[in-house]
Parts: structure tokens; C-alpha cells; sequence
């Protein structure tokens, strides 16, 4: 089975969110796909299988768990087989339901996903101490808490406790603050290490969040969000009902070929 390394939300090599691709042959052993995402070590690797018709099944696991929903994984996906020779929209049969892609001119690739409201609610005991920072705003999510701070610079020296925050009930916790001072209308960084990742260099899913939250308050529906992690990344969104686009460029780094 041939298996790649992809730079996500990214034009150039080694920036982004790296994923692994791997390219079923046949439907194999759940226990299978999450050893080979452990081997990878990437936040997530895809397991995409084709069919001859209808959509693909599209499955993420990241080194400790499988994930409901993952965006940086899915642009990596429809990244290899438009590289492969794919064309046009591609669908994938996930546990979020179909999803799609397209490719555009200059290699961009959109993704249709679902948009994920985050409701306003009081921050758990032990957040703001465990992130170290001073929220101004709390939401919860279907799988994650958003955390709004002050400024993007909050955002970019945030140095959390994993370990205390690991302790806190969501999948991850999105920290974001408007993008004064950069290029993008927002900035964020996601944390998981409750599922064994302690920070997503880019996060296609949180995206699906803070796309609603920030086409709300700025009134518009095309935003550009840039993850201000280390690695960094941009993710362009646009808001349609209770959908969200999310584009964004990908580098392949590697290929190869399974021999287990």
C-alpha cells in the first residue's frame, strides 16, 4: 500500500501540519490503522479507500485514538490523488458525514465542511490556569472549547500545562484573538493533548469553529485565519449556512510504500 507525508495549509515545505496518507488496498483491522498512525507519529494519518462508486471512505487516527473529524488530514487526502491524476470533486464517506473538495487554480484545494457553532458557556474550572492565559470569552463546541483572549500576541506566547490541561473535558482547546498586527483576520493555536496530540501545528477542524465565530463578529463570511504555531499555516474560510469552505495549498514531502 503506498503511504505519503503531506505538508498541510501550506505552499512550502516543512511549514504547515504535516499528515500521512496511507492508500487502502482492501478494508483492514481497525487495530491496524491506529498501529500505523502510532508508527507515523503525525497528529493525524488518513486511510482513504477507493470505490468504484460514490464516495471514498475516509477514516483519521491520530497516535492515540480515532478522530470524528479532521481537516488538515482531508486536504492531504484530496492533495495525493489530485496528484495522482483525480480531477474535479472528490467525495469521502467520514464520520462527520460526506465531505468534498475541489481543487482550484494555483493548486488551492476547498473543502466542504460543517460548521460547528460554539455556544458561550462559563470556563471549567482550572482553564485559564492550565492554558495561562486570561479568557474573555468561552464557548463549547461539539468536540472542543474555544478561548478567546485579548490579543494575538496571548495567543502566540500562551505556554500551557499539558498535563493540567490535559485533565479538561474536550477533545482540544482552540485559543484565538483577532488578528490586529498581522496579515490574517484572526489568529489561533489548538491544543489536544487530551488525544495525544499537545499542539496541531494548523487544525483544518477548529477552523470549522472559528470560521461561525469570527464571520460573527467581523459580519463577513470570507475570513483568513493563520494558526500561529510554530510550523504556522493559513486556512482561508468562507461561512455558508451551516457549512463552512475551508481552502487551503499542500506540499508533499514523501511517498513510499507499506510492507506490513
Amino acid at each position: 500500500m503506498r503511504i505519503f507525508t503531506v505538508d498541510s495549509f501550506t505552499d512550502r515545505p516543512f511549514r504547515g501540519n504535516p499528515a500521512a496518507v496511507c492508500l487502502l488496498d482492501d478494508t483492514v483491522p481497525d487495530e491496524w490503522m491506529q498501529a500505523v498512525a502510532a508508527e507515523m507519529r503525525h497528529s493525524e494519518t488518513a486511510f482513504v479507500l477507493g470505490r468504484d462508486e460514490g464516495p471514498r471512505s475516509l477514516r483519521w487516527f491520530t497516535p492515540a485514538v480515532e478522530v470524528a473529524l479532521c481537516g488538515h488530514a482531508t486536504l492531504a487526502t484530496a492533495h495525493v490523488l489530485y496528484s495522482l491524476g483525480e480531477s474535479g470533486r472528490l467525495e469521502f464517506d467520514t464520520k462527520s458525514g460526506v465531505l468534498a473538495t475541489e481543487q482550484a487554480d494555483g493548486g488551492l484545494i476547498a473543502m466542504d465542511f460543517p460548521a460547528k457553532q460554539a455556544t458561550q458557556c462559563p470556563p471549567p474550572d482550572g482553564l485559564a490556569e492550565a492554558l495561562g492565559v486570561t479568557p474573555v470569552w468561552t464557548g463549547r463546541s461539539e468536540f472542543d472549547l474555544l478561548v478567546e483572549v485579548g490579543s494575538a500576541e496571548e495567543v502566540r506566547t500562551a505556554d500551557p500545562d499539558m498535563a493540567r490541561l490535559a485533565e479538561v473535558e474536550a477533545r482540544g482547546v482552540i485559543v484565538t484573538a483577532p488578528g490586529e498586527g498581522t496579515a490574517a483576520d484572526y489568529v489561533s493555536r489548538f491544543f489536544a493533548p487530551r488525544v495525544g496530540v499537545p499542539e496541531d501545528p494548523v487544525t483544518g477542524s477548529a477552523h470549522c469553529v472559528l470560521a461561525p465565530h469570527w464571520s460573527g463578529r467581523f459580519g463577513r463570511d470570507a475570513l483568513v485565519g493563520e494558526q500561529v504555531s510554530r510550523r504556522g499555516g493559513t486556512v482561508r474560510t468562507t461561512l455558508r449556512g451551516d457549512r463552512v469552505e475551508l481552502a487551503g495549498h499542500a506540499v508533499t514531502i514523501w511517498s513510499g510504500e507499506l510492507e506490513v
